[in-house]
This record gives structure tokens, sequence and C-alpha cells, in this order.
């Protein structure tokens, strides 16, 4: 059986795995038929990335087929298209017995800690295979990107009414402009990168953007169209280490900054920046098992319209050649697929 392994940072090989085992009980056999590339495997890739592990199977974005069930499997069949919830989570720890297992703590997410999906048939616990009815495998694919978005905004308690400033606008800033969208909060929108802004000035009609060329004159843009105010809601989406000291300058007071990009560096600011205006502060890691089934209506519904994000595809035998491009943002990649046929 084929599969692709991240040996090391900047390298992956093809490799021969062996045939997964039946399932057991409360389990399901799936086949993948796509994966999305997340900033998970272009920083395990670069080598960036906290939680990553190697050598590792990547593949967490993924939509599949289900092959067959275990006993005791009853929401799925065979024959299903589902999209996957990557988080394997304990059950038992604090975080799991409150409701979050997001945050479990000895949480394993596919294709970071343990082996993904990035192969053509893997077993899974069941209860972390979410089907639909109508969709294809590509939107499947993105739900887990989208649920990362769902979860920040609903960390940063977007409202009606509220400017909410979203920094990097790359699959998990667009992610996270989905739900704002939702909240009917005003969106601004922050990035590098010309043409990102251009994609969500096309695709959202947000005319709200802002090219960062200076820490300085980027502020200075927040306090010109909040006049004066600053954001209630800042969410970084960068993972970049000198992005999310900087994203502390552009919160109102009493303001909420929540960090979903993740850095492996230090992040620093002066305290008073902070306490003065009594700012929250809040990460968001993973998504919550609601939020799967939340998103695939959006999408079966045609609230949310993955489409426009897919701009790069590629065979499973042409993703270690094309995989470097995915990393370059002058490339103009918004969304990669991978294909397995």
């Amino acid at each position: 059986m084929k599969g692709i392994c991240l040996v090391e940072p900047g390298k992956f090989a093809a490799v021969e795995l062996p045939e997964p085992n039946a399932p057991g009980p409360g389990e399901a056999l799936l086949k993948t038929h796509c994966m999305g590339v997340c900033g998970t495997d272009i920083g395990g890739f670069l080598g960036k990335f906290p939680f990553f592990t190697y050598p590792k199977i990547i593949g967490h974005e993924l939509g599949v087929e289900v092959l067959a069930v275990g006993e005791g499997v009853q929401h799925i069949r065979v024959g299903d298209a589902c999209s996957i919830e990557p988080y394997m989570n304990c059950g038992k720890c604090f975080a799991c017995r409150h409701g979050q297992s997001n945050c479990c703590q000895s949480n394993q997410t596919l294709g970071v800690m343990t082996d993904g999906g990035l192969c053509e048939r893997f077993v899974l616990r069941a209860d972390k295979v979410h089907p639909s009815r109508s969709l294809g495998y590509d939107a499947l694919a993105l739900v887990e990107t989208l649920a990362i978005g769902c979860h920040a905004v609903d960390r940063g308690e977007c409202r009606g009414g509220d400017d909410v400033l979203v920094i990097g606008a790359g699959p998990i800033g667009l992610a996270v402009i989905e739900f704002v969208r939702l909240t009917g909060a005003r969106i601004i929108v922050m990035d590098q990168v010309a043409s990102r802004l251009k994609f969500c000035r096309e695709t959202y009609g947000i005319d709200d953007t802002i090219l960062v060329d200076n820490d300085q004159d980027a502020l200075a843009e927040i306090e010109q169209r909040t006049r004066g105010d600053r954001c209630r809601v800042v969410i970084d989406a960068t993972g970049n280490y000198h992005s999310m000291g900087q994203a502390i300058h552009y919160v109102a007071q009493t303001g909420t900054l929540v960090y979903v990009g993740i850095s492996n560096q230090s992040i620093s600011f002066p305290h008073g920046t902070f306490h003065k205006p009594e700012m929250t502060l809040r990460a968001s890691r993973n998504a919550l098992p609601a939020d799967f089934p939340r998103i695939i209506r959006l999408i079966e519904s045609g609230i949310i319209n993955t489409t426009p994000w897919i701009t790069h595809r590629s065979s499973f035998d042409e993703m270690i050649q094309n995989f470097p491009t995915y990393t370059k943002p002058e490339s103009g990649v918004i969304k990669a697929i991978i294909e397995l046929k």
C-alpha cells in the first residue's frame, strides 16, 4: 500500500506500508480520496511547527470513503463520503471530562503526532468520521480547516457590529473570515501578500484590507478605519511570532486577542499595553466535535462555498515534487489538494 512520509524537515519519501487490519469494534476502514495541504503540514516540512515529530505520514485534512465498519458503528455505512475529525483524545483527562476534547492532555493529532491519511487506506475510530450525503471529497477535505476558524471565532466571541481584525489571509485566516461573516461583524483583513487581500476583496467583498509594509503604518490604518477605537476582536492566524506580538496593539480597550496560528518562538509585548485596557488574551486550539457536522451542513446548504479556495492540485505521484511550491505565498497558493486515485 502506497504512502508518503515526511522523513525529516524538507524531505518527503514515497513508502510502502502494510495493509491495515480489519476494523474492530467502534472503528472504520477508510479510503483516502484527497488531502488538503495545511499550514501545519507546511510548518512540519519547514521544521517550524512545535508539535510535529518525525518521521510521519502526514495528512489530517481528509476526504475519505468508508470501506468497512466494525461492530457497533451505526452513524456511517460502507460507501459514505466523510470528513475526518483528526484529534485523537483520551476521554479521561480534565479537558475531555469537561467537554473540551480539543485540548486533551494526551491529544494525538493525525499527521502531526501520529500517522495521518496520506496513504491509500487506514483504520480510525468511527466517532471521528463525519458523513455527508451530498458533498464531494474536495469539500470534505476542507471541513477541518473551517473547523479551526469556527472555533477561533467562538473563542473571540465575535458579535454583530464589532470591528474584527483578521491578521493573515491564508487558509486558516479565510476560515476565520467565513465564521466572522456569519456573526454580522465588520471584517478588516491584514496581510503582507497583496494577492491574498485581492482574493478577500473579490471572493468575500471585503473592502477593508490592509497590506502590511511596516507596523506603524498598519496601526495608523487600523486607527483610521475604526475612528480611533481599534478592534474589539483581533484574531491572528499567521503563526508568525512578530505578527503575534504586534497584534496586541490593534486591540480596543477591553477587547480580545485570539491566537489561532502557532509559533515555536517566544512572543513578547509590553505588559502595560496588555494590562491598561484590561485586554483578554486567548489561544484557540483545534476544534470541537460538534463543529464538524455544523460545517458540513453549512457547505451542503451553500452558506459556505469552498470552491474558490482550491487553487492548486497535485496527484499523489507528483506531490513530493510539487510540495515545496505550496510553502511560497508568491506562488498564489490558497489551498492545495493532493488527490489519491
